[in-house]
């Protein structure tokens, strides 16, 4: 429905502009006159009296002239109020007030300013309320566990997911993270304090779940804040492993052609050379036979020694000793100190397992004299690491690389870094991957230590 049309006065003074400075002259011209005009009569009454006839003039008009201006300067007095206290509002993020000056002047430019201000403040306002509602709908329908935990410690901000994950539903806002941690994810501590990005896992056998930790720092407010991310990876690798499994069909499928069409074919050649008697190219077709052969047994046993690992034969394992092995084998420094108290542990899996790590580090691009091995022992674990600063890995990498036959290179088998975790859980611990800041991967061993 149109709006009515003004009426004619009130559209002509909105027409018409008149400033502060013109209606002020105005009034004290409005002023003068009366007074000029006030002497003029007294004085035409007491001619001979001047002095009467100011006094009476001042006495009249100061009071008229006092009620005049204050009556003409309240308005504008309210206005710079009203002013203030939108001004106040907007500083609370108010911004549902708006001001209203009848006259056409100077204050109504800035009344007009101000309230265009608030209108883009407000629909500004709106706007981000909407943003951060889709927001916290993202974040809080998410699988991805997410807290955001002060520099202090304290969790500030924990979506649905995390709360599931670590608080049994209830809300973890206040909370100190270390608590958290110890009452429900032990696993999770150990991953915080190794720093970086990496993967843990929590529960045995069947109840087992593999995790992605991602840590993000920033500040908020002049606060330190960290991010951190966990990300439940369990189906994923489940359904990697299925792939796998295919993958490794196929590959011992084409491996065993490989090997036994050929022999089919020697032993042809052979059978026929001896009906004929040409039995002077037999030795060629004999060491060839025995060349494919022994090709094809070192495939199936590195696959067998990896589908019937042996139980570990724990024995008493000095780390000088154990590191004089592994460097006589493949080039590596000692971060550290090795413990005094000797390993129990089965030297010839560790042995294997540690050579396979070692020998991806110098895989990984990494510069030979950056390839380290550290060792130390706490809180009852004794944690094993292998360090290096090649290239990493990205998260697709990181997430798959413990899978059986899962590889990036193109003469990989894909066993190494599962047949090192198969040796660790033999032994009662894991192992896990996490870059390392400023380029770099570290493998852990985590075992239990003596006595546990």
């Amino acid at each position: 429905m149109p709006a009515p049309a003004p009426a004619p006065a009130a559209a002509l003074a909105r027409g018409m502009r008149l400033s502060l400075v013109t209606r002020c002259m105005a009034l004290v011209g409005t002023l003068l006159a009366l007074g000029v005009l006030a002497a003029l009569a007294l004085h035409m009454l007491l001619p001979d009296r001047p002095l009467l006839v100011f006094g009476l003039c001042m006495a009249a008009m100061l009071p008229l002239a006092y009620l005049a201006v204050a009556a003409r300067v309240r308005p504008v007095l309210s206005m710079f109020r009203a002013l203030e206290g939108t001004v106040a509002s907007y500083r609370d993020a108010d911004f549902s007030f708006g001001l209203h000056w009848p006259h056409n002047d100077e204050l109504s430019d800035l009344v007009a300013g101000h309230n265009a201000l608030g209108n883009v403040l407000r629909e500004q306002r709106i706007g981000l309320v909407q943003r951060e509602l889709l927001l916290d709908t993202m974040v809080q329908n998410t699988p991805v566990a997410m807290l955001l935990v002060a520099g202090g410690g304290a969790i500030v901000y924990a979506n649905v997911a995390a709360r599931q994950l670590l608080g049994a539903g209830r809300k973890l806002e206040g909370h100190p993270l270390d608590a958290i941690i110890d009452s429900t994810a032990p696993a999770l501590g150990e991953a915080l304090a190794r720093g970086g990005d990496g993967l843990f896992t929590t529960g045995d056998g069947d109840d087992e779940e593999v995790y992605h930790l991602a840590r993000r720092s920033f500040t908020l407010n002049g606060r330190k804040h960290e991010l951190l991310l966990l990300r439940q990876l369990t189906l994923e690798m489940r359904r990697q492993e299925v792939q796998t499994w295919k993958k490794v069909i196929r590959v011992i499928s084409h491996e065993l052609n490989n090997s036994l069409a050929p022999l089919t074919s020697l032993a042809h050649s052979g059978a026929e050379l001896v009906r004929r008697g040409q039995t002077e190219r037999l030795p060629q077709i004999l060491a060839t036979i025995e060349e494919r052969t022994r090709h094809l047994e070192t495939f199936i046993l590195g696959y067998a020694r990896f589908a019937k690992l042996p139980s570990p034969r724990l024995e008493a394992c000095a780390w000088d000793e154990f590191a004089a092995r592994l460097a006589d084998q493949v080039p590596f420094s000692v971060d550290g100190a090795l413990p005094a108290d000797p390993a129990h542990v089965d030297p010839a899996q560790l042995e294997h397992a540690m050579l396979n790590l070692l020998k991806n580090a110098h895989e990984s691009g990494s510069p030979p004299g950056q390839v380290q091995l550290r060792v130390k022992s706490a809180l009852g674990m004794l944690r094993i690491d292998v360090l290096d600063r090649g290239q990493g890995m990205n998260e697709a990498v990181l997430t798959n690389a413990l899978v059986p036959f899962y590889s990036t290179k193109r003469s990989g088998t894909g066993l190494g870094l599962a047949l090192a975790r198969e040796i660790a859980e033999a032994h009662g611990g894991r192992i896990t991957l996490a870059n390392r800041d400023g380029g770099g991967l570290v493998v852990s061993l985590i075992l239990p230590a003596p006595g546990r």
